[in-house]
């Protein structure tokens, strides 16, 4: 824990980035369980609630040892831990130098009790997030899409998989080689994507949907009604859309789902809200056209498979 920090937080809990026994970095995620305490203003989460978001998280972690369909653009799960007792002090100092600097939303942790449970979830560190990445031009950002959309299409043909909440801080990049180039397979066939300096992870699979060994594994979202009444951003509509294309109905596999959130994706990058470093070049434009015109396209494919097959294979 000596070279540890905090990166962020939710509702859920406490995020610290920390340097591994390998000499890299790792995330740990801290999340306290079945407890009776009011949390961040919210219940504590039941071991049955986030048993399903760690399965979830590891069967598409695993994913990058299958052979039918294969990818690594799932953060990859190193350890699951169920730890108790009271919040360890060094992590409570790196919780208000956070507080202290950049401002915290959540209640401090040293509220916990020492019988409290927690989950540990360590993660590799998949980078920064969509919002603050910086992209050289749109080039990088069509990589970043591309990657995105191969990910997405590998986890809903093993697994029917759905993200459902693919908004742009779950999206995260890392700088990596610009000659580097990733291998998908896609039910038993090849795709190649050119990284041009980029390389995605898509986290937190809290709202997410899998099918696995016959169990469909899902968060029933009917239950949430002020998720589908927030208004601002594109990201709320999202929601809306999903209730409309699945009439509610939270079980079943609705892979529009996954075109939905790859559709914001692209407004995102088609927007002035991703940031670019050169927008004046020709390379810049190039790609941005071809951004805008899957965007222009995008909501007519009934899954991320057909997209793929179509556009990439």
């Amino acid at each position: 824990m000596r070279n540890c920090q905090k990166i962020g937080e939710g509702v859920y809990g406490e995020v610290f980035l920390y340097r591994n026994q390998n000499g890299g970095t790792s995330v740990m995620k801290v999340i306290p369980i079945e407890g009776d305490l009011i949390v961040n203003g919210e219940r504590q989460k039941k071991f049955d609630e986030i048993l399903s978001e760690i399965v979830i998280a590891m069967e598409l972690s695993n994913l990058r040892n299958n052979k039918k369909n294969n990818t690594s653009g799932f953060s990859e799960v190193q350890k699951v831990r169920c730890t108790q007792g009271n919040y360890p002090d060094r992590l409570l100092d790196l919780w208000e130098l956070y507080d202290e600097t950049r401002g915290s939303e959540n209640d401090s942790p040293q509220v916990f009790p020492s019988d409290q449970l927690y989950i540990v979830l360590e993660l590799t560190n998949g980078g920064r997030d969509l919002e603050s990445f910086v992209f050289n031009n749109a080039l990088q950002a069509f990589a970043m899409f591309k990657q995105t959309a191969c990910a997405l299409a590998v986890a809903e043909s093993q697994l029917k998989f759905e993200h459902r909440d693919l908004h742009w801080g779950n999206v995260l990049l890392t700088s990596v080689d610009k000659n580097k180039t990733l291998r998908y397979r896609l039910n038993d066939k090849d795709v190649e994507v050119e990284t041009h300096g980029v390389e995605i992870a898509i986290i937190d699979f809290t709202l997410s949907r899998i099918e696995f060994d016959g169990v469909v594994i899902f968060n029933d979202l009917s239950l949430d009604n002020e998720l589908f009444a927030a208004q601002g951003d594109y990201q709320f509509e999202i929601y809306r859309l999903m209730q409309k294309s699945n009439g509610n109905e939270w079980q079943h596999f609705e892979s529009y789902s996954n075109i939905l959130w790859l559709h914001y994706v692209l407004d995102k990058a088609i927007t002035s809200a991703l940031r670019y470093k050169n927008t004046k070049t020709k390379v810049h434009r190039q790609y941005l056209a071809k951004l805008k015109k899957y965007a222009d396209d995008i909501l007519s494919y009934h899954s991320v498979v057909e997209f793929v097959t179509e556009n990439f294979m």
